[in-house]
């Protein structure tokens, strides 16, 4: 039970939260850690992560070229209360009884590069797509989420987050999942389908094309609405290696929605089908 323990706090959060195509110029965040239905809560007190992540897909949201980034795993966790990591932002669990989670979260979206298209973990790869486009700055985005897990064994999670953007932008981010984990022997998975929804403001930063831009790029001008950022399927794979350690392997599969698809973009330099795949290796220990 031990090895269990500590997988919940090493790799499973680097499974899911590292996959989000509507994050992929991000450290990505679309879910905090998720813990298997029906195991123990991490350990009491006070405890910290280390760890990385070598994560190969698209060079940005919406790209068709693809890059090779290592995604720093660094986490710090107050019982089963508090939450603060690269990947998760910094999240209150104010309610947490009876399955259902709900509280305060705050997320830093990295921003993304004209030069090649990369998040500043890139290491390999690129993309010349953006060239003409600016550079994105780093965002923040504040709100909150509410989740609730179902099923005789709790191995069903729902989860939604909502947050407003100040910085790199100024949009509202949702977020949706719902995700069926377990384990077999000493692995543990977690996999479901997730999705993304944005404003105006969210999507013209990220997948729209100004006056200026069209002029430098050759680009239509394109400015898209708010709706469906992108909707796709991601899971994780466990594999304790002692009370401490753990591996993770992890997959995602996404495609954006019709209104960033249909800048111009897009349609010209990007593609809607997204994809990302990484190993990840952590340690965790007491403070």
């Amino acid at each position: 039970m031990r090895l269990v323990r500590a997988a919940l706090g090493l790799g499973l959060g680097l499974g899911i939260v590292l996959l989000h195509p509507a994050s992929a110029q991000t450290a990505p965040s679309a879910t905090a850690p998720v813990r298997p239905a029906g195991l123990p809560m991490a350990p009491q007190g006070w405890t910290m992560t280390v760890g990385v992540a070598p994560v190969f897909g698209m060079a940005w949201s919406g790209s068709k070229d693809t890059a090779l980034s290592i995604f720093p795993d660094l986490r710090v966790n107050y019982k089963d209360t508090l939450f603060l990591s690269v990947q998760d932002g910094l999240g209150w669990n104010a309610v947490n009884h009876d399955g259902w989670k709900a509280g305060p979260i705050v997320r830093t979206r990295f921003g993304r590069n004209d030069d090649d298209g990369g998040s500043p973990f890139l290491i390999a790869g690129g993309s010349d797509a953006l060239r003409g486009m600016g550079d994105v700055g780093i965002a923040g985005e504040a709100g909150g989420f509410v989740e609730k897990r179902l099923g005789a064994k709790k191995q069903w999670r729902v989860r939604a987050e909502v947050r407003q953007g100040f910085g790199g932008h100024e949009g509202v981010v949702g977020d949706v999942l719902a995700q069926y984990s377990g384990r077999e022997g000493k692995l543990i998975y977690a996999v479901g389908p997730r999705a993304t929804f944005a404003s105006g403001d969210f999507m013209r930063t990220y997948y729209g094309v100004d006056a200026a831009q069209a002029a430098r790029t050759g680009l239509a001008v394109s400015r898209p609405n708010g709706g469906l950022v992108s909707y796709g399927l991601g899971g994780s794979l466990i594999r304790p290696l002692s009370a401490k350690r753990a591996v993770a392997v992890f997959a995602g599969a996404d495609r954006l929605g019709g209104e960033p698809a249909g800048s111009s973009l897009i349609r010209e330099r990007g593609q809607r089908t997204q994809f990302s795949v990484g190993l990840g290796y952590s340690y965790r220990f007491g403070l």
